[in-house]
């Protein structure tokens, strides 16, 4: 399934310019907490229609919220890197450290696709001081990047709650990444597409990042924001889950939400 002429410019709610997407008309969806409570979690859940402009949000006081962006951060992250040649493609290694860390997937040589797909903290980290403190924050302020703010080491600032973005601001970045209208060259926000697609059949083309941490008061925040193709049209979502149970396992929690909410809204069966 390919991008192409055939997607439709949005006629309301996303300001082509600024980095969130209005949700003053939006459709508020109650129905779609079951499934947060089913994982005994708090959390929202946003859907952009591009081709009708219409938005969908369950729980509108944290889709407005900001949070760390923990490792969503990575997309911007790849394009500043690929842009700066900091990352000189998809295939660049970085060698591993030798530093034995968590994930065990973590802990080899990488290049920056697998360490996408993998979410390597280490990887990133490296990017980022290569980027440098300077430069990293001019492409923030351009971005208009949440809070924009970065305040310790250039390599965990994303981590460590200095900059925060609420689900609004993530679903208006996706869509100007989608629509090459980023202050990036195009072949970078292309790259940074491919490397996120997760899914890819004949019924739809799934794409998204994740993203897990802790906020000031040690909740555990994960994301999981993308978009969906089916037949010839683009959704953006963005999911939040917020938690305070420390030993909760976020990898299933957070695609298993998104996805039950994706199939309750007719996704993801070949029928939309």
């Amino acid at each position: 399934m390919k991008r192409g002429l055939f997607y439709l410019l949005p006629v309301a709610y996303c300001l082509l310019f600024l980095s969130s997407c209005s949700v003053n008309k939006a459709k508020i969806d109650n129905n779609l907490r079951k499934y947060f409570d089913a994982k005994n979690v708090d959390g929202c859940f946003t859907l952009l229609n591009n081709t009708t402009g219409e938005v969908t949000v369950y729980n509108m006081n944290l889709d407005t919220t900001r949070f760390l962006p923990a490792s969503t951060f990575k997309i911007v992250n790849s394009l500043i890197g690929l842009e700066t040649g900091a990352i000189t493609s998809a295939d660049m290694v970085i060698k591993w450290d030798g530093i034995k860390r968590w994930n065990d997937d973590w802990n080899k040589d990488m290049n920056m696709r697998d360490a996408f797909k993998l979410s390597n903290v280490a990887y990133y980290q490296e990017v980022a001081r290569r980027i440098g403190k300077d430069t990293m924050q001019r492409y923030l302020d351009s971005l208009s990047y949440g809070t924009r703010r970065i305040t310790g080491p250039v390599d965990s600032f994303w981590l460590n709650n200095a900059v925060k973005i609420s689900p609004d601001e993530q679903l208006g970045l996706l869509k100007r990444l989608y629509f090459d209208q980023l202050p990036f060259m195009k072949s970078v926000q292309q790259t940074v597409r491919d490397v996120m697609v997760q899914e890819d059949n004949a019924a739809y083309k799934l794409s998204y990042k994740t993203g897990w941490g802790w906020d000031e008061q040690n909740n555990a925040i994960g994301w999981l924001v993308g978009w969906v193709e089916e037949n010839r049209h683009v959704y953006f979502f963005v999911t939040l889950v917020k938690s305070k149970d420390k030993d909760i396992d976020m990898k299933p929690v957070r695609i298993g939400i998104t996805k039950d909410i994706l199939k309750e809204l007719g996704f993801l069966q070949g029928k939309m």
